[in-house]
């Protein structure tokens, strides 16, 4: 499980995390520059270094909130509900990423920047849902009733997921199907553009969890200035 920085200051396995992370971005850009073009869309696939670990960056700080929103409610410690939001503020800028470069993708494949096919739907969907969950977190006023009604939104948002994963599959979309299938364990990839992508999944990880850590550092310090 993912560990509360400490109260006062980052630990050093959060910076370990953000500085990894800030120092193998360029790394994972040149591995993406450098990767051979699709057959079909040539080098405008190369966006997609970017798109899908955003997207699966997203699924992942959502999936952290729906946990943490879990053992909230099982144990109410108000550390868990600060890495609830923490993750949940850093997937929705993840799941961000991934709308902005899927509409940049879209407009020369598709035509248009958006179109309500199912996979851009539900994504929009999900997004929307999480933009709510700290709407709902504003407009609550009493700690522990904002923890509470907090927790059942990021674990009922969460059912949002698994839907836009799969929605490539149970409908008929626009959208092309997962290059990697976490449902079959199939890989449709040139070895090349996998070993970038995974690459860049891998910078990204180390920066959600230094963002994460960090974010939550910051919400304890939030909470100890309500509570004084």
């Amino acid at each position: 499980m993912l560990k509360v920085a400490q109260p006062d200051r980052p630990d050093a396995l959060t910076w370990v995390f953000l500085g990894l992370g800030l120092l193998l971005l360029p790394v994972g850009l040149y591995l993406a520059l450098s990767a051979p073009p699709d057959v079909n869309q040539g080098y405008l696939a190369r966006i997609m270094y970017l798109h899908v670990p955003g997207a699966w960056l997203g699924y992942l700080a959502f999936f952290v909130t729906f946990l943490y929103s879990l053992l909230y409610l099982f144990r109410q410690d108000p550390r868990y509900d600060r890495v609830a939001s923490s993750s949940a503020e850093i997937g929705l800028v993840f799941m961000g990423l991934a709308l902005v470069t899927g509409m940049l993708w879209a407009r020369p494949t598709w035509g248009v920047y958006w179109t309500w096919e199912p996979r851009l739907t539900t994504t929009a969907i999900l997004f929307a849902v999480y933009v709510g969950y700290f709407l709902l977190r504003g407009a609550i006023e009493d700690p522990e009733l904002r923890r509470k009604a907090a927790a059942a939104v990021g674990i009922l948002g969460f059912i949002n997921v698994p839907i836009s994963y799969m929605s490539v599959k149970w409908w008929r979309s626009l959208h092309q199907t997962q290059s990697i299938d976490l449902t079959t364990g199939k890989i449709h990839m040139d070895p090349a553009m996998l070993q970038a992508l995974l690459f860049n999944l891998f910078v990204f990880t180390l920066l959600y969890l230094g963002f994460v850590r960090f974010r939550s550092l910051l919400a304890a310090l939030e909470a100890r200035k309500e509570e004084a």
